[in-house]
């Protein structure tokens, strides 16, 4: 199956990236290859060096690139370990398209979407290991506070305790093994009003636990660590958030290394959208329209001292 993912805020993405024809581009959150795709297109004599820890990435991708002039090479790895694999100081441009992909939601069958009935994993690996945490796992073990905690702490829930507690009392007589199941729990833990509200009432909740099974946000800690070493002197780092806590950790990143003298911050393109802020690139109106997802997009953009 191809990959049917949009990719979001394409043209702000790579504009930001001021790249030249020979560049050397890592593209750390493949995903659909949508960015990928792009450079490919725009720039001779390019070289992308592609990571997805989703093995599934470039089989749905790949056929995108065919009769295209492009050395691309994809990586089936995470991008907290892309220092074992790609030398400091050798990238033109890095990009970070953080969150889920369409792909991932619609067709990985591992449970992303709260709208689909699928085990309840959650996983970004293709093949999870026997020892690697699953939602599964989390739901059915982790004592009831802890549930709780990481609800509210990841999710922004503010139901986070009547939902844990809820959990709780469901994996007493029957494990929890499907999203459905877990949205009845919800659902049935949560008052009224809430459940007609503009966001859908498991959001918080799935958005939780994905952060927790795939540890995304001391994932990203570490990502943009070591993406800044591997970039050369100029060299630009674009990073795509999708929501706060995501975008908290980019921000307070990028400020620190800007009080250290190792970067600076690359202005925002502005639009109807941006409400005169000049440091996040935010999607048109026009894109919003096209794609919904993009509407809670941010862009960053950094360049290497």
């Amino acid at each position: 199956m191809e990959s049917m993912h949009k990719t979001v805020l394409l043209n702000e993405t790579i504009d930001g990236l001021n790249l030249k024809d020979k560049s050397t581009v890592l593209d750390a959150t493949f995903g659909g290859g949508g960015h990928s795709l792009e450079i490919c297109k725009r720039y001779k004599d390019i070289k992308i060096i592609a990571i997805d820890q989703d093995k599934n990435a470039w089989e749905k991708a790949k056929n995108k690139f065919k009769g295209i002039d492009c050395d691309i090479s994809f990586i089936n790895k995470n991008f907290r370990d892309l220092d074992n694999f790609v030398p400091e100081n050798l990238i033109d441009g890095i990009i970070f398209d953080l969150g889920l992909s369409s792909d991932q939601l619609e067709n990985s069958g591992r449970g992303f979407s709260f709208m689909k009935n699928e085990p309840l994993l959650m996983t970004m690996k293709k093949n999870p290991k026997e020892n690697d945490v699953t939602a599964q796992d989390i739901v059915n073990t982790w004592e009831e506070k802890n549930l709780a905690d990481i609800i509210y702490g990841y999710g922004e829930e503010r139901f986070s305790r009547r939902i844990a507690k809820g959990i709780a009392e469901a994996r007493k007589k029957a494990k929890i093994t499907t999203t459905f199941e877990l949205v009845k729990i919800i659902e049935d833990s949560v008052p009224a009003k809430y459940k007609r509200g503009r966001l859908h009432f498991a959001t918080r909740t799935f958005q939780a636990l994905r952060i927790a099974v795939n540890d995304e946000l001391r994932t990203l800690q570490i990502g943009l660590e070591k993406g800044l070493k591997i970039l050369k002197s100029e060299g630009r780092m674009s990073v795509i958030s999708f929501h706060s806590l995501e975008d908290r950790i980019v921000k307070k990143f990028f400020k620190l290394k800007q009080s250290e003298g190792k970067i600076k911050l690359i202005p925002a393109q502005l639009n109807s959208r941006s409400g005169g802020n000049k440091k996040i690139t935010v999607a048109s109106e026009e894109e919003i329209k096209s794609n919904p997802r993009s509407r809670s997009a941010k862009l960053r953009i950094l360049e290497k001292i």
